[in-house]
């Protein structure tokens, strides 16, 4: 019988627990002997219960995926001040109904909400350069072997060898087509065997992975590959080409005791598009009670300074083209909403005063707060776009249309990443919707609180905004 081989290497995923549990459970226990009037055993429970709850929100905001590639300031510590925040306020919601706040120092929660985000940054970093630097000497490294000498393939290899800390070595590659291995590869990768080596190594567990990259034309024979790799223990992925990656991202149903792939459908379950729209009311609620001042401000100067309304109404596609009437404070001389529609250019003359100062800062979007409590648009999501603009967009991008499976938003993925403003050539939309159409397959309720806070802080200084 063959051997099967035991995977002993360390999994990051568990190492940033228990360290995630001891700051949390340490710093808490530690602030309160400056408090010793105060129920040490509550301080132990509490520090258990936020320990637990943070794992349990950090599956949903994804603090333990697989980092590799991450960037650490504009993902990593975002999620992790999100999950922290998010515990620390179920805790206290907790504490005060439950009527045991009195046992609970002030100062003690305080520090306890102040100084754990920053130490489970600081740990995070710390344990992600330790680990990068054992993998960069090969310590607790994966050996991989690629089966099919492809564009995809290639790629995925050069991939992994620009990210040594990604834990990844290559051993070569198997040739799927040629037995005698003389397919040409890049000079720092080496054919290692044809198809029959590639079988025998995976069942003899020669490799800790082998990563399957076809051709597009070889879908019938690679099902026989498949099957003839279910008899191997090694584990065994597939690099997708473009046909498999569209249907990566479908969602399945069965009808009728049939599996049926949605290939272009709407993103969201009625579960999440329940989520989303709770969201939604409870941020817009929120946010128009705290600006309503401002707003009424604004529309007061707009109208002392340029004849015409205040707002401005232009027609967008919504969800699945549904046609509504976006909302803006106006900025402009004209309110211009037919089939011809001129993009705002940098200098345009066309804005007031106040319009360019209100257009630099965002303020003109606060109407479509209106919008979202209406249920036409979502407080994130692909921007919507003058119809004459879809029309004329539509004819030049292939999927541009998809865009409108979901509800447009007042901001996006897009806007976040600098896809902000005049889409003055067609290179600039095209990334626009490359961004909406990541946002559709990655929806999330932490992706949509990270893009709300990176809009908070970015609008002041957009210097794509005019």
């Amino acid at each position: 019988m063959e051997n099967i081989k035991v995977d002993k290497k360390i999994s990051s995923e568990f190492i940033y627990r228990i360290a995630d549990t001891l700051i949390i459970l340490g710093i808490l226990i530690l602030a309160s002997l400056y408090s010793k009037a105060y129920n040490i055993e509550g301080y132990w429970a509490a520090g258990f219960g936020a320990s637990l709850l943070f794992g349990f929100v950090g599956r949903f905001t994804e603090i333990y995926t697989s980092w590799s590639g991450r960037p650490f300031l504009r993902d990593e510590v975002i999620r992790i001040i999100v999950t922290w925040l998010t515990t620390f306020l179920f805790l206290i919601f907790v504490i005060f109904t439950v009527k045991t706040s009195a046992e609970f120092s002030r100062f003690v929660l305080i520090s306890w909400l102040v100084v754990t985000p920053a130490l489970l940054i600081l740990n995070r970093y710390a344990l992600r350069a330790l680990l990068a630097s054992l993998k960069r000497v090969g310590i607790n490294n994966r050996t991989i072997a690629i089966a099919g000498i492809t564009e995809q393939g290639i790629r995925f290899a050069q991939s992994l060898e620009r990210q040594p800390d990604s834990g990844f070595q290559i051993a070569g590659f198997y040739d799927l087509e040629d037995n005698t291995c003389t397919t040409k590869l890049p000079d720092s990768f080496a054919c290692i065997g044809n198809q029959a080596a590639m079988i025998e190594a995976a069942r003899n567990g020669e490799w800790d992975q082998i990563y399957l990259a076809p051709n597009a034309t070889q879908q019938s024979a690679s099902l026989g590959l498949i099957n003839k790799l279910s008899e191997s223990i090694t584990p065994i992925r597939l690099i997708p080409d473009n046909f498999i990656n569209t249907l990566i991202h479908t969602r399945y149903l069965e009808i009728a005791d049939t599996p049926v792939l949605c290939i272009y459908d709407s993103p969201l379950s009625a579960q999440h598009a329940f989520i989303k729209r709770i969201e939604d009311v409870l941020v817009g609620l929120l946010i128009l009670v705290l600006v309503a001042p401002l707003m009424l401000i604004i529309a007061t100067i707009i109208k002392l300074t340029s004849p015409g309304p205040v707002l401005f109404k232009q027609t967008r596609h919504g969800l699945r083209g549904e046609k509504f009437q976006v909302l803006k404070f106006r900025t402009m001389t004209v309110c211009e909403n037919g089939s011809d529609i001129k993009q705002a250019t940098r200098n345009d003359h066309r804005i007031t005063r106040i319009g360019a100062f209100l257009r630099k800062t965002s303020l003109d979007e606060l109407p479509q707060f209106l919008n979202v409590l209406q249920g036409n648009m979502s407080i994130v999501g692909p921007r919507p776009h003058a119809v004459a603009h879809n029309e004329e967009y539509r004819q030049l991008i292939p999927g541009y249309m998809l865009r409108h499976l979901m509800k447009p938003g007042i901001t996006g993925l897009a806007q976040v990443n600098g896809w902000r403003g005049e889409t003055d050539t067609l290179f600039k939309m095209q990334k626009r919707v490359e961004y909406d159409m990541e946002y559709i397959h990655r929806w999330s309720l932490g992706l949509d609180i990270k893009i709300i806070l990176v809009t908070a802080f970015k609008t002041l200084h957009d210097k794509n905004a005019y």
